[in-house]
């Protein structure tokens, strides 16, 4: 694990949001280097003290993609446990409904390269530890779709 991540977010419960956007059976996806190893994501980030859910994955879809989006629904939670880190996190159907796609910026210590729409194929196709783990719990788009409740990964 690259050092400054570590040193930024672990050993401390990190509460994310993120978003999932689909164009049919594709997702957008952002490419994020961290250390040597890209990693492979929807767009979301970490809620600051005092902000909405709901204001945070606006923040964060602007800031990472150049979209405007509308939330359609809460879909489902997970935990990410592995020492130092420790994640909650909270995955929403969201639409694009302005905006420009293009790689944005992120404050944190992460360097977005790509964000583009992936189909569920090419995401599966990523080696592991460059997508996030959903992408471990469902083996196509429609599963992915339709799962909710609370998971570990």
């Amino acid at each position: 694990m690259h050092l400054e991540i570590a040193e930024q977010y672990g050993k401390r419960v990190r509460i994310r949001v993120c978003g999932l956007c689909w164009q049919q059976d594709s997702l957008l996806m952002v490419k994020h280097k961290m250390g040597h190893i890209p990693f492979w994501a929807p767009p979301g980030g970490g809620i600051e003290f005092g902000e909405t859910v709901e204001d945070t994955l606006k923040r964060e879809f602007l800031e990472e993609t150049g979209l405007s989006i509308e939330i359609v629904k809460f879909q489902f939670g997970c935990e990410f446990i592995m020492p130092p880190l420790h994640a909650i996190e909270l995955f929403y159907e969201v639409k694009a409904v302005s905006g420009t796609l293009a790689a944005g910026n992120d404050p944190e210590l992460q360097i977005i390269e790509k964000v583009q729409f992936l189909s569920f194929n090419e995401i599966l196709q990523l080696p592991s530890e460059s997508a996030h783990g959903i992408f471990r719990l469902s083996k196509n788009a429609v599963s992915l779709r339709q799962m909710t409740g609370f998971y570990r990964i």
